[in-house]
């Protein structure tokens, strides 16, 4: 980080910004990769290839894994190295939401296999119905705080 008067530098800060707005890219791209490895998954039925498919879970969760922790240190240099607790706290928010998606998504999956397996059972139509339902809503609440976050980071200081 460059030193200006013993301050932060703005090119620093829009940096910060701009590689958070790339990690939020790589995570909606290893979505992407985690329901087309998903639908892959599902043609290979009714004897799924789940040690294909247990391997695509293990890379995503790492790919992941590594958003977040990258995510969070962003999170911790805004509020301490630039004092801008709103923009951590619309991180924090973002990342919750982000967790709970993976949570949905992962039970949406399991449950169109389900649907798959018991095409006349409208229980598991309506689950994945309701499931995808969810994640409208939390795609929603995600953009509504990315929103939040643009605004406020380009608000001058």
């Amino acid at each position: 980080m460059l030193l200006q008067h013993g301050k932060l530098a703005p090119t620093d800060f829009k940096n910060l910004v701009r590689r958070f707005y790339v990690l939020q890219a790589e995570r909606v791209e290893a979505y992407k990769l985690f329901e087309e490895g998903h639908e892959a998954y599902l043609r290979t039925g009714p004897h799924y290839d789940f040690e294909h498919y247990k391997q695509l879970v293990h890379e995503i969760t790492k790919a992941f894994c590594g958003i977040s922790k990258e995510v969070l240190q962003i999170k911790e240099k805004l509020h301490q190295d630039f004092d801008r607790p709103d923009l951590s706290e619309h991180i924090d928010k973002l990342q919750i939401k982000e967790k709970e998606k993976l949570e949905l998504t992962a039970k949406l999956q399991l449950a169109k296999q389900n649907a798959q397996d018991h095409p006349q059972d409208e229980d598991f139509q309506e689950k994945v119905r309701e499931l995808k339902q969810d994640i409208i809503k939390n795609t929603a609440a995600l953009s509504e705080i990315l929103q939040d976050f643009k605004y406020d980071s380009e608000e001058p200081e």
